[in-house]
């Protein structure tokens, strides 16, 4: 392996069992860099993902609008689709749900690395129901800034954002308070008024200012042990915001809103070098989610000024076990997590709102992996995790049955490696996610809860090859190249009742499959470096159900038969970025150029937005990073997206395109 040059494909993994590179890893995985996130100059955490094959940004590009989809699976109204995608920040489990509301609440600053790991084999390690994948957060660390031979550093940063005049303002402060604990402090606060569209017009409710930071000590006990504690925040407050920020509706007024979002962590690290039966991490945490409304502008009852929050303490204990001998090694990761979340809603004034049901969520699970290999060519995987979860109503609602389940994901993977340059992989998981309390309890004044909702099962197969070559056209120059192709089946899939009147809320009804190709392949050498990222996802219902007790137009939208697309599939994708660099100069440069295809399924908005069709867009950056003089410690990121102004709508987004942006960013880090 050539170590100068690594490409994307050969970044470290470290949420799918014992460390690996990308392309040895039995499943399709992709590694975000601390490059790649400052390189994006992001205004919101759904831009890290634009050029990941199999993942979707849904809802809108408003900072609380913003929800994901992989392979197929995620929508910004439904609930159950958050409960689908698993995901962590340093490995404490976030989530949130909220009618018209995004599910995940951040700023980019915070992060140093995003891990993305897709289908429902990640269910192992990270808990029954991720049938589309799992996304992980890793937030900076001291050590990150504070360069050799140096106590500390400041890092001061600037940016702007040309669409909406936005700006951030950014500050780190890492500093080595004695050869054992180091900590780091980063404050940030981003703003922007209304975003413009390609298409003419504005982006109503885009508006946003946000504040976010940072505090995180290390302390090394000796020279393996580490106990790490950090608390991180990001807030906003704004006034005569639109209600609906997944897509724009004017229908719902506007709100005084308020959203915070909280992480407390407390972990312990042991890998004991010394010691193959212990590689030990257990982890404390607390999530907390708030949003305060007030002050509507339209009448929407209880949904409207009110208190939403979601508050989840969690611990994690995993262990790796290594087992080895002549020809052959073992390691065997085991651990527990268990979690218990509550979820708040709660009208100005009293009452209680039917339709985000208060209550709480214990769950425990349990689970082993042991990933074998032999000869160094052959690694089997094998897992399984048994889930237990406890829904408790709220005691103002009309149902006030707790409902207990079980669920049981088992999974087999294999990556053999023939030689040096190419690996062939497959792998067969089964995943079954159990209802929300959002699904299981939620009625209204003509629908009532489902206390006999059936978890959701999905079984997944996925078979790919991954290859990789070194000193191809120049000297030191790497290629990789993976390619994943998936099938997954659910059966008793959760979905609203397609009948609007006088039935359950929810029903087991929606069962589907989806299919498809993901390919990664990255290039990278000393003068230039090249990315592609293609995405292929199809998917239709095995399960038909007829809409009734509304209009015939109601009743037609809400019916499909067998066979029919399912609605939330992503159109077909390829996201190719050619670069080049001076070395010299320390200047990085290229050019990304996204296609996309006609979707198989035009999702239709309310009110219409426009028929999304196929579109390209181009978009250029450029970097400088001197290493040596008088500018050393300086960073400069400088991009134009959407060059050509191109006017167009993503399939499962509610509104249609931003249009040109510059943005420039400046940084300059101070050692002592």
């Amino acid at each position: 392996m050539n170590t100068k040059n690594v490409t994307l494909l050969e970044r470290l993994v470290i949420g799918a069992g014992a460390p690996k590179v990308a392309i040895d890893t039995p499943q399709a995985v992709t590694v975000v860099s601390q490059g790649d996130i400052d390189q994006k100059q992001a205004s919101s955490t759904g831009e890290i993902f634009d050029d990941i094959p199999g993942v979707t940004m849904v809802g809108s590009e408003r900072v609380l609008g913003e929800s994901f989809n992989i392979r197929g699976i995620g929508a910004a109204e439904t609930s159950g689709d958050e409960a689908r995608i698993a995901i962590t920040v340093d490995g404490a489990k976030k989530f949130y749900e909220q009618y018209r509301m995004g599910s995940f609440f951040s700023d980019p600053e915070l992060y140093k690395q995003v891990e993305v790991l897709r289908g429902p084999a990640s269910s192992t390690l990270y808990g029954a129901g991720a049938m589309a994948g799992v996304i992980n957060f890793t937030t900076k660390d001291a050590s990150d800034f504070i360069r050799e031979g140096q106590t500390g550093a400041i890092r001061v940063k600037g940016s702007y954002n040309s669409n909406g005049n936005g700006t951030l303002i950014s500050a780190i402060v890492a500093h080595q308070i004695n050869e054992t604990f180091e900590i780091l402090a980063t404050g940030n606060l981003r703003q922007s008024a209304v975003q413009t569209l390609a298409g003419g017009g504005t982006l109503p409710g885009s508006e946003f200012a946000a504040w976010s930071g940072l505090v995180k000590g290390t302390m090394h006990l000796d020279d393996e042990q580490v106990v790490r504690l950090s608390y991180q925040q990001w807030s906003t407050d704004a006034k005569k915001q639109d209600y609906a920020q997944t897509g724009t509706v004017s229908d719902f007024g506007k709100i005084d809103r308020a959203v915070t979002d909280k992480t407390a962590l407390l972990s312990y690290e042991n890998p004991a070098i010394e010691n193959p039966m212990l590689d030990l991490n257990v982890q404390l945490s607390y999530s907390d989610t708030t949003v305060a409304q007030r002050n509507p502008t339209v009448p929407v009852g209880s949904i409207g000024a009110a208190d939403y929050g979601y508050g989840t303490t969690q611990f994690n204990a995993q262990n790796t076990s290594e087992f080895g001998g002549e020809g052959w090694e073992n390691f065997l990761t085991y651990g527990v997590q268990a979690s218990y979340q509550v979820r708040t809603a709660a009208p100005v004034g009293g009452g209680v709102i039917t339709t985000h049901p208060e209550g709480t969520s214990t769950n425990v699970g349990v689970f082993a992996q042991s990933e074998h290999t032999i000869n160094d060519a052959l690694t089997v995987t094998a897992g399984a995790r048994v889930d237990y979860s406890n829904l408790v109503p709220g005691a103002a609602l009309v149902t006030t049955t707790p409902n207990s389940q079980w669920a049981f994901s088992p999974k087999l993977a294999a990556i053999c490696a023939f030689n040096d340059s190419l690996n062939v992989f497959g792998s067969v998981a089964h995943t079954e996610r159990m209802p929300t309390l959002d699904e299981m309890f939620q009625y209204s004044g003509t629908r009532t809860a489902n206390l006999n909702l059936r978890k959701e099962s999905s079984d997944n197969f996925e078979l790919g090859f991954g290859t990789r070559g070194y000193d191809l056209l120049a000297e030191g120059d790497s290629l990789g190249l993976k390619a994943t192709g998936f099938y997954n089946n659910i059966t008793d899939g959760i979905r609203s009742n397609p009948s609007s009147a006088n039935a359950p809320y929810f029903v087991n009804i929606a069962g589907m499959r989806l299919w498809g190709l993901e390919l990664e392949a990255s290039y990278e050498a000393e003068q230039m470096f090249a990315r592609l990222a293609y995405t292929f996802t199809r998917g239709e219902y095995t399960q038909g159900f007829t809409g009734t007790g509304g209009s015939a137009a109601t009743n037609a939208s809400n019916t499909r038969n067998v066979g029919d697309p399912l609605d939330t599939l992503p159109q077909d994708k390829i996201v190719a970025t050619l670069g080049g660099r001076l070395p010299e100069q320390n200047l990085e440069f290229g050019v990304k150029v996204t296609l996309s295809a006609d979707p198989i399924v035009a999702v239709a908005t309310t009110p219409a937005s426009g028929k999304p069709g196929g579109w390209a867009t181009a978009d250029v950056f450029a970097s400088w990073k001197p290493e040596q003089g008088q500018f050393k410690g300086l960073e400069a990121q400088f991009s134009i997206e959407n060059i050509f102004d191109t006017d167009y709508r993503e399939n499962l987004s509610m509104d249609r395109s931003k249009g040109r942006t510059f943005k420039l960013t400046l940084a300059k880090q101070f050692d002592y």
